[in-house]
């Protein structure tokens, strides 16, 4: 039986499609200053994106502070830092412009800007204090240049405690961010092996979402609509990055897959492949879930093995002329296809320094830090079968 009793809440309007980030010039802003939260890294400055958004800022009179120091795994230490500045100068809104690491850390930094304390007192699970954030948070606007996370759509944000090696997704009413562009034009200079990073973390989204035991009939269709659309056009972005039809449609399976976190959740792959990155950082989140995938949803396939025909389906395959048995299956194949495709396919975890033998520390803080999201698996792991899952999955 479906679940057919389910709240619906997603109250950001969003501006999708090329050209969208001009049409910021029509719109009515949250505030009088902003803070810009930006990465560390140069592509903002560089392919003109800043500018173009300070220019807009400009004409509509809204003063701005820039924070860039954000990492490609953002830690807890630049959300109080963002917070204080945005304190400090009198910033009134938020605006995460990049991926996802710009706006989840811009969500952070609205919220912390807002409540007192630290950042970790309000995040469930690990050594979180759980805190409920009674100053809700500045209101965010989401500029985002890359199509992975679907952050600009739902109301989470990935922060890592730097300290404690916890790697936590957190989100409530307040994290929604209150306006968002989706500009695929903004996204043409993201290389191909970002590109497929990026769309199979969107992938896992709407993946995890359909077989979560909390999916909804509402969430089912985002997220098959994201599936289809991301084994049809992602290959293409990554062999032609300037594709701007193709890089719409990867953006709009994307956001779908944004719907699918905002009206479902993710499910315990998320958990394992954030403790693979709380302690290796350099570790893309979308290659990780790449490395995890295979073992991962072989595993659960058999579990709930109508989803996974129902996704196999998505991704077009002829499910109706495989033996039963192998129905289900498919998927995984499907899968390991399209990420031969995107040039991802053979991605090892000790190629970032992950060792064997950490496994089961791994899996510890997996099930500690983020055990949330084992709760909504349609099966539920054991220790010993997560252990088992992350060890295919290394070797």
């Amino acid at each position: 039986m479906e679940n057919l009793v389910f709240n619906y809440f997603i109250p950001t309007k969003i501006l999708f499609g090329p050209g969208s980030l001009n049409r910021l010039k029509d719109e009515t802003l949250p505030g009088k200053k902003a803070l810009i939260v930006i990465s560390a890294g140069t592509s903002m400055k560089k392919y003109g994106y800043l500018d173009r958004l300070t220019a807009i800022l400009k004409e509509k009179s809204i003063d701005y502070v820039v924070f860039d120091k954000i990492l490609p795994n953002p830690i807890k230490k630049h959300v109080m830092e963002g917070a204080q500045l945005a304190r400090q100068e009198g910033c009134d809104f938020v605006i995460g412009l990049g991926g996802g690491s710009s706006i989840d850390s811009a969500k952070s930094i609205a919220l912390m800007a807002k409540n007192d304390g630290d950042y970790w007192d309000y995040i469930v699970g690990g050594s979180g204090k759980g805190k409920f954030p009674s100053g809700g948070a500045l209101p965010i606007v989401a500029i985002t240049t890359t199509a992975g996370t679907g952050t600009e759509a739902d109301p989470w944000t990935v922060i890592t405690n730097e300290e404690t090696n916890e790697k936590i997704g957190y989100g409530n009413q307040y994290t929604f961010p209150t306006l968002s562009v989706v500009d695929p034009e903004l996204m043409l200079s993201v290389p191909p092996h970002l590109t497929a990073y990026q769309g199979f973390d969107a992938f896992f989204h709407a993946v995890e979402g359909f077989i979560a035991k909390i999916a909804t009939p509402i969430s089912d269709m985002f997220a098959l609509k994201s599936v289809e659309l991301i084994a049809k056009y992602l290959p293409i972005c990554v062999k032609d990055g300037n594709n701007l039809e193709a890089r719409t449609y990867v953006a709009l399976a994307n956001t779908l897959a944004g719907f699918v976190e905002s009206t479902s959740s993710c499910t315990s792959e998320h958990s394992m492949e954030h403790a693979l990155s709380a302690f290796y950082p350099d570790l893309p989140h979308g290659a990780g879930l790449i490395m995890l995938s295979e073992a991962y949803h072989t595993f659960f396939a058999s579990k709930v093995p109508q989803r996974y025909i129902q996704l196999a389906k998505a991704m077009g395959v002829d499910v109706d002329s495989l033996p039963e048995d192998e129905r289900p299956f498919a998927f995984v194949k499907a899968m390991k296809k399209l990420q031969e495709e995107c040039g991802v396919g053979n991605l090892k975890m000790s190629d970032y320094g992950i060792k064997e033998d950490e496994i089961e520390k791994l899996a510890d803080n997996a099930i500690k830090t983020m055990g949330g999201l084992f709760e909504v698996d349609p099966y539920k792991l054991s220790f010993e079968e997560t252990v088992e899952i992350m060890k295919k999955a290394y070797r």
